[in-house]
């Protein structure tokens, strides 16, 4: 599976992006996807993730209320969709997939990940 996350750019504090991740190669259907960032000097870190089935989600308390992931198995791509944006979510995102469909946010149940696209919210 090849990801190919866009949508990232700069936007000021209390703005909106949403983030794309369109597979290739295979489809994602039967995968659980997730968002995850990394901002500069820091881990990365799960932002957000769904079930094959958009069943379950999960989200980081930082996040709730604030973002929405979503997923289009037709289309093969996941969204996240990013209001209320603050300073603090300045980060590279990266999207990943996963065939584990519990533990969402643990980085090693993600066996494919996409190359990351940067928002930068500014104050």
């Amino acid at each position: 599976v090849q990801l190919q996350a866009s949508g990232g750019g700069l936007v000021q504090a209390g703005g909106s992006l949403r983030l794309s991740c369109a597979a290739s190669g295979r489809t994602i259907s039967s995968y659980a996807m997730g968002w995850f960032r990394q901002a500069p000097g820091k881990e990365r870190e799960s932002v957000a993730a769904v079930t094959w089935s958009g069943g379950t989600t999960y989200y980081a308390d930082s996040v709730k209320g604030r973002f929405t992931i979503s997923r289009d198995n037709a289309k093969n791509t996941v969204y996240l969709q990013m209001n209320s944006l603050k300073p603090e979510d300045t980060a590279v995102y990266y999207c990943a997939a996963s065939r584990i469909q519990t533990r969402l946010s643990r980085k090693s149940n993600y066996e494919y990940w996409g190359q990351g696209t940067e928002v930068t919210v500014s104050s």
